[in-house]
């Protein structure tokens, strides 16, 4: 035995021995033994008189065990400190026991002893042994590595970045392992180290690999105060594919199929034909569920609204890495229309809703059929709120089915005013009044009044309520005051025609009589035509209001006989057309193009109204000039001409993915209107500009420079209703 652990003279050795306590504190005494993953806490106070009894014996224990290998200490003399805390070793056995002391502090940093990267003791620093006499604490090699708070363990993981986000993610030895250290016991850290390979192929055979290998390294020792590190690679080798694909039904899709029933033929066809993972395809487990998702909402769409799985499995073969999927799906019975049942009336007639339906009795009640019926109720302007549902409560009646409209309806009256302002026409001030029952008729009567710097106008409209054909009967007129930058237009319009919206499509066939004025620093002209008009819209956007994906088009045909002051009279006919398109282009930029083409037919001398003649510029034409300043000459005078042709490219994208709705965006623009295609000539525009991509519709503010004039102008439009 050393000569420093020698005992006094006249007592026995005493062999110390520790006991494991019977209630442990969460600030405990931390003993680590290097070579077990276990860890084990314990407390044990003892008077201030034999602290330094307690600490010798414990020290002689961990050295006679192999857990501490004690280096040279300094003398007494070296060491006062030390010397002057270390009383006899042991006590005799007839000596009195001491009483417990109560439960200390907890040991500041600076008051325990230093261990090096092995966990030998190296010694205590200045003051050490004083604090450890006063807090009545052990300290050994375990908490020293454990004093400070860093992380458990650090993860390298080496795999294809989409996958090393999936295993950062979710393995647990990453997620714990950035806990603090000693918020987790070693042998917890040792288990999900041990199990992060098994887990990390769980995860991966998610994605389709079900043959990867995980290797791990691990740092055979941590180093004090110091993380684990740990390196696992990934080889996740080529990933599974689909080699059979079984597709079956049960219920009545089925049952109709087999009997050659067209309808139940088609939908089981198409289920089939848009399956989203056909054989060949890469396989992944989230792939599957949304695959099988999409396939049961299609199945529900179609009129089974009840359908259910009623199988599904994807077998794996990891020897020839394929899948084969089977699925299994039970129609349930298709819902067929049978009554509707409408909520919520008394001022409006059943009938306009029934007419809105626009679908016969004993069809198969979809979801297109629900969406579209719920959409033309809601723009008919007669209801506040409409909420379409298929009652499915009674499975036994689905061939005669109820469908339940409830609706609350908007009021017979009101008026609406707004105000705005736009570089084409100025500040305006407006107010709408609507009449949804006209005398107590199903009619509907608009009135809009306009007042503004370069644009006065009234308009309004009388429309029947849709019909069992979704068309309305309309006579409306206007009159309009418009100021140019050379001339002023006075125009009067009164109309008789039919119109329907069926969403995608508009159509509006109508009769129109017209008479305009156009007045100059030169001359004034007037002209009388009578014409038979047909407008048609079609649309295949994204959304309607804020579209980036899809195109729109509009055509304009009229034919009528004009009546004009120094002009002949005769027949013209005019046509007209405009085609938008909308495109994703990647990383967030949007691309946006227009082409426009006007032309009026007409023989000799004859002029029409210039409302029925083009020009060009402005916001939603060339920008960089005026709003209608873009036409042929006449006395040096700028005129309406009989051809039109304008084109332009916008490339858009939000300024940070924290705006969304807030983009820049840079465009070219080009086009003018003459008297003949032969000597139009397109002016350029081009610049940049913000929009505000707001719920009811895009907000734009340009800066647009026209080659032509050689400066910068610039165009705006915003508009507040209240």
């Amino acid at each position: 035995m050393p000569p420093e652990y020698a005992p006094a003279k006249g007592h026995t050795p005493v062999t110390p021995r520790v006991r494991r306590p019977r209630h442990i504190e969460p600030e405990a005494l931390d003993v680590t033994s290097a070579p077990a993953p276990a860890r084990h806490r314990f407390e044990r106070f003892v008077p201030r008189t034999a602290l330094a009894t307690a600490a010798v014996a414990g020290a002689a224990l961990l050295a006679g065990c192999g857990m501490l290998t004690r280096e040279p200490q300094p003398s007494a003399a070296a060491s006062p400190a030390v010397a002057a805390a270390t009383p006899p070793l042991a006590r005799p056995a007839s000596a009195p026991a001491a009483p417990p002391a109560a439960a200390p502090p907890a040991l500041p940093r600076e008051a325990r002893p230093q261990y090096d990267a092995e966990g030998r003791l190296v010694g205590l620093e200045p003051g050490a042994a004083a604090a450890a006499a006063e807090s009545h604490v052990l300290v050994t090699p375990g908490e020293a590595a454990q004093g400070s708070e860093t992380l458990g363990v650090v993860v390298d993981i080496e795999a294809p970045k989409r996958l090393k986000e999936l295993l950062e993610r979710h393995l647990d030895v990453v997620r714990l392992g950035r806990m603090a250290r000693e918020e987790v016991d070693e042998a917890e850290w040792s288990r999900l180290i041990d199990a992060a390979p098994a887990q990390a192929r769980e995860l991966l055979q998610t994605e389709g690999y079900f043959n990867a290998r995980v290797v791990l390294q691990r740092q055979p020792r941590r180093t004090a105060g110091v993380p684990d590190h740990v390196r696992m690679a990934v080889d996740t080798g080529p990933r599974a594919r689909i080699s059979r694909l079984t597709f079956e039904f049960e219920g009545d899709l089925e049952r109709d199929a087999a009997e050659g029933e067209p309808y139940a033929a088609k939908v089981r066809d198409e289920l089939r034909a848009a399956w989203a993972l056909p054989p060949g395809d890469e396989f992944s487990n989230a792939a599957w569920a949304e695959a099988k998702t999409k396939a049961l909402a299609r199945l529900r769409a179609a009129g089974y609204a009840l359908a259910l799985w009623s199988g599904t499995a994807a077998q794996v073969d990891r020897e020839r890495n394929e899948v084969r999927l089977f699925m299994s799906a039970d129609s349930g019975p298709l819902f067929r229309l049978g009554n509707l049942v409408v909520e919520g009336l008394s001022q409006q007639d059943a009938q306009t809703v029934h007419n809105l339906l626009a679908a016969r009795r004993g069809a198969p009640v979809t979801e297109t059929m629900l969406l579209d019926f719920q959409e033309r109720l809601q723009k008919s302007g007669l209801f506040a709120s409409v909420n379409v549902t298929l009652d499915t409560t009674d499975p036994a009646s689905a061939g005669n089915a109820n469908v339940v409209a409830h609706l609350h309806e908007a009021a017979l009256q009101d008026y609406t005013f707004g105000v705005g302002i736009s570089a084409n026409t100025g500040a305006r001030a407006t107010v709408t009044h609507v009449y949804r029952r006209v005398f107590g008729f199903a009619a509907t009567a608009r009135n809009k009044a306009e007042y503004g710097e370069k644009r006065q106008a009234w308009e309004g409209e009388i429309s029947t309520h849709p019909g069992d054909d979704l068309y309305r009967n309309l006579l409306g007129g206007t009159v309009e005051w418009l100021k140019g930058d050379d001339d002023i237009v006075l125009s009067q319009r009164l109309r008789l025609g039919r119109t329907v919206d069926l969403g995608r499509i508009e159509r509006l066939y109508f009769v129109e009589a017209e008479r305009a004025k156009r007045e100059t620093a030169v001359e004034t002209t007037r002209a009388i035509a009578l014409s038979i008009n047909y407008h048609g819209v079609w649309r295949e956007l994204d959304s309607v209001v804020l579209p980036t994906h899809g195109f729109s088009f509009g055509g304009q045909v009229g034919a009528g006989r004009s009546h004009a002051t120094n002009a002949e009279s005769g027949p013209f006919s005019r046509v007209y057309a405009r085609l938008t398109g909308y495109l994703p282009l990647g990383q967030s930029w949007y691309g946006q193009a227009r082409v426009e083409l006007g032309k009026v037919f007409k023989d000799g001398n004859i002029v029409p109204p210039d409302s029925q003649r083009f020009r060009a510029g402005g916001d939603d034409s060339v920008r960089g000039y005026g709003y209608r300043s873009l036409g042929p000459l006449s006395n040096g005078v700028v005129g309406s001409g009989d051809v039109l042709f304008t084109t332009s490219v916008e490339l858009a994208r939000p300024f940070s993915a924290s705006m969304p709705s807030m983009w820049g965006a840079v465009f070219v623009d080009a086009g003018n209107a003459a008297t003949s295609f032969s000597n139009l000539d397109p002016v350029l525009g081009y610049g940049v500009g913000v929009r505000w991509r707001s719920p009811v519709g895009p907000l734009r503010l340009d800066v647009a420079y026209g080659r032509e004039l050689r400066k910068l102008r610039l165009h705006f439009s915003v508009g507040i209703a209240f």
